[in-house]
């Protein structure tokens, strides 16, 4: 089965750096995977994507040696099921609040006898090997968001449950849960719970994630965190937008 570099990045203790994928197009995938970002993740939660338009974004980064990751939208067996047979390394679940949300969410994730995943990966043995099966429990990574208080409060018993792999950071609804504005990071009580959910993954094994940019970069990384989004297909055309527009008006 094709490896799943981002975990063996994980397993070096190296950083895996990503980017976000929230346009509805195989062609931005493919731009943004052909970038060198170890994976580039389909947002089918907030982002305009749809199960149809994310088999062509995942067959689009497939002509790279980039990682595909999905955030699916929603704690759900069946979407999670069909994102990892249409060829998905990785799958980003939401909401995630409880050691049961977080038991079932793993089942998902993995074939008998370690969950319930259902056999039929119609595109993954195509893009990932013959062999997809046999190895699927351990390449295919399953990592909750924790974004939430009640995941706070859950976090250690969360953390705990066998198969996952990572946990990510949703700062903006994380933020919001704990009083402040959303946004990639704030001081006070989400910097204090920042720095715990690394050191709880650190204790336990679990590889710490969240959502960023590229400033964050390094503060994140710094902090223990293996698995930082740092650039996005519709930040990234704004950004340069601006700054075109910005240099053509001042001449």
């Amino acid at each position: 089965m094709r490896e799943n570099t981002v975990k063996s990045l994980w397993r070096a203790g190296a950083v895996a750096y990503g980017g976000w994928l929230s346009l509805p197009s195989s062609l931005s995938a493919e731009i943004m995977a052909n970038e060198d970002f170890d994976y580039v993740c389909i947002d089918m939660q907030h982002g305009g994507i749809d199960y149809q338009t994310a088999l062509t974004m995942l067959q689009a980064i497939s002509t790279t040696e980039t990682m595909p990751f999905v955030r699916v939208p929603w704690n759900e067996p069946g979407i999670i099921m069909k994102m990892l047979d249409a060829g998905a390394m990785g799958v980003i679940i939401p909401m995630v609040n409880s050691v049961e949300e977080a038991t079932a969410a793993v089942a998902a994730c993995r074939y008998h006898p370690l969950g319930n995943r259902s056999f039929g990966p119609l595109r993954a043995t195509i893009y990932a090997g013959a062999d997809y099966f046999e190895h699927a429990n351990t390449e295919v990574a399953c990592i909750p968001m924790i974004e939430t208080e009640q995941a706070l409060d859950n976090l250690d018993n969360i953390l705990s449950v066998p198969g996952i792999d990572a946990v990510y950071v949703g700062p903006a609804d994380l933020s919001i849960t704990l009083g402040q504005q959303p946004a990639m990071a704030n001081e006070g009580r989400f910097e204090k719970e920042r720095l715990r959910i690394a050191k709880a993954c650190k204790a336990s094994g679990v590889v710490a994630g969240i959502h960023a940019n590229a400033d964050l970069a390094e503060k994140h990384a710094a902090s223990g965190f293996q698995l930082v989004t740092i650039s996005s297909d519709q930040g990234g055309m704004r950004v340069a937008a601006r700054a075109d527009l910005k240099i053509a008006r001042s001449n």
